[in-house]
Order: C-alpha cells, then sequence, then structure tokens
C-alpha cells in the first residue's frame, strides 16, 4: 500500500490540489469512478461506472454524490448515491455519514486507519482505502452475513479539468 505524505490533508486532496488556495478549477472534486461488483454466494458479476462530486459543505466538510451506471445481470441502469463527509480532529481522516445523519464509517488511507467496518444488521461491511497517488485510490467493502456475501472494489481517478 502505498502512503500519502504525513502532512496529508484527505479534505484538499479530494478536492484537488488547488483547493487549499481556495481557487478550486471547474474539475475539482471530480473523481472517475470503476466499481467491480462480486456476489460470491450467487456467483453474480456487475459493474457501475460514473463519477464521484465532493462538493465543500458550510461546515468545513464535504457533500459526496456518486452517479453512473450500474451493470447486473437483471437490471443495467442509472443509480446514484449520497453521503455527508465531517471532518475529524485528524486531517488526514474523514467521516462518512448516511444523509440522514447516521454514523456510516471513516475514511483514511494511513495504515494505522485505513480499515474501518459497518455493521448493517445482520451484515457486517468491512472497507480497506488504499492511496496510489496524487491522482487515484481506491478502496474495497467486503460483506459477510446471512443475507449478503459480497465484494466490491471500487477505483476512483481525478477527473481531467478539460472533462469537466
Amino acid at each position: 500500500m502505498n502512503v500519502p505524505p504525513p502532512e496529508f490533508d484527505l479534505r484538499a486532496y479530494l478536492l484537488g490540489p488547488t483547493a487549499a488556495t481556495g481557487h478550486e478549477p471547474a474539475g475539482a472534486g471530480l473523481w472517475k469512478v470503476q466499481r467491480d461488483l462480486l456476489d460470491r454466494a450467487a456467483g453474480t458479476r456487475g459493474t457501475f461506472s460514473g463519477v464521484v462530486h465532493f462538493v465543500p459543505a458550510d461546515d468545513g466538510g464535504l457533500a459526496l454524490r456518486e452517479e453512473g451506471t450500474m451493470r447486473w445481470p437483471t437490471f443495467t441502469g442509472p443509480a446514484t448515491r449520497d453521503y455527508v463527509l465531517k471532518t475529524t480532529a485528524r486531517p488526514d481522516a474523514l467521516d462518512f455519514f448516511f444523509p440522514d445523519g447516521r454514523p456510516f464509517h471513516s475514511m483514511s488511507f494511513t495504515p494505522e486507519a485505513n480499515l474501518d467496518q459497518h455493521w448493517c444488521d445482520p451484515d457486517t461491511y468491512r472497507v480497506a482505502y488504499n492511496y496510489t497517488d496524487a491522482n487515484s485510490f481506491s478502496y474495497s467493502w467486503d460483506v459477510l452475513g446471512p443475507r449478503k456475501n459480497l465484494l466490491l472494489t471500487s477505483r476512483l481517478v481525478r477527473r481531467p479539468e478539460r472533462e469537466a
């Protein structure tokens, strides 16, 4: 796993290289996402491809909106997700919340904090974040329980300004 530098600011990283100056270019906070979906119990595979928008929030956190196309053997069509990211005492971490305010998990690339989990009765969702470089990262959700046996692997690449 690559590790970001010690002074790493996760919020600034997600918004883009000029976010710290307050002069965010049109493409800041825009990422392409490609997700592989595997239902291990059924042997079913699918994909999600689209974009992730990170938008600054008034409280210093971020709003996250993911939109794209999901392809599953029984469905192909539009899919979206929204989350709220809140700052923490550490600049290299953000806490994820569902839009209704319920806590979800923490995001970080540091070796001591890049793993987290979420209990969604009756299944456990375990996430691992991996920093690749200044313009890409990945994460995977390993979902296990009596209802689900999934592996969801996402790769994000910063979307160039010219594509915005």
